[in-house]
This record gives structure tokens, C-alpha cells and sequence, in this order.
């Protein structure tokens, strides 16, 4: 997924229904991504998030693969494939919805 740009099966991810409190950070390099209170239900069968930690965080691509035009999502940091985002979340606060797939991510919870 990282290195060759692919996509997990929908639903099927570890990180979809994560929901505690913390920090999503790149799997590759451990670059902090999203915190989980940007972390909604899409219905998409991925991880959805409404808006990256800061702007360095991620590199926006334009992507027509596979004859679709989509917006790839890498890391910034080491230029790892996360997954893609979409202008159709009117229910966030951005009215983004940032489809990552879980492998590419790890989660770290807050410590309590």
C-alpha cells in the first residue's frame, strides 16, 4: 500500500472502528497524521478523517489513475501513499473526508 499506491478491501482495515483518543501517525515513518477527534463515520468501509493534524503533515497529488480524477494523500514527510481525499463530507467541519487505509497507519492512544 505504502510504496505501490494500492487500496485494502473496504471494511476490512484494523483502524476502522478504532475509537479511543489519540494520535494517527504515518506506518512508514511515524510522522503524526490526524488526532482521533478529526475521526468520523463515512460509511466508505476506511478510516475517515476531516482534516490532517497540520499542513505539513500530508502532500495532496492529483491522481487519474485506474480513469478516475482523485486527489492521492502521501505522507509528508516520506512521500508514503496513505489513500485519498474527497470534497464530499458536508457534515464536517471542512466538508473533506481524508480515505486512509489502516495498514498504512498506526494509532498511538493518549495516555490517560
Amino acid at each position: 500500500m505504502l510504496r505501490q499506491a494500492g487500496t485494502e478491501r473496504p471494511g476490512t482495515g484494523p483502524l476502522l472502528h478504532e475509537h479511543r483518543t489519540g494520535i494517527f501517525r504515518c506506518r512508514a515513518c511515524g510522522n503524526e497524521l490526524f488526532k482521533s477527534d478529526t475521526k468520523f463515520e463515512s460509511g466508505s468501509g476506511w478510516p475517515s478523517f476531516y482534516d490532517p493534524m497540520d499542513s505539513d503533515a500530508v502532500e495532496l497529488i492529483d491522481d487519474s489513475s485506474h480513469g478516475m480524477k482523485r486527489t492521492e494523500v502521501r505522507c509528508k514527510r516520506c512521500g508514503s501513499h496513505l489513500g485519498h481525499v474527497f470534497d464530499d463530507a458536508p457534515q464536517t467541519p471542512t466538508g473533506e473526508r481524508y480515505c486512509m487505509n489502516s495498514v498504512s497507519l498506526t494509532f498511538d492512544p493518549a495516555e490517560s
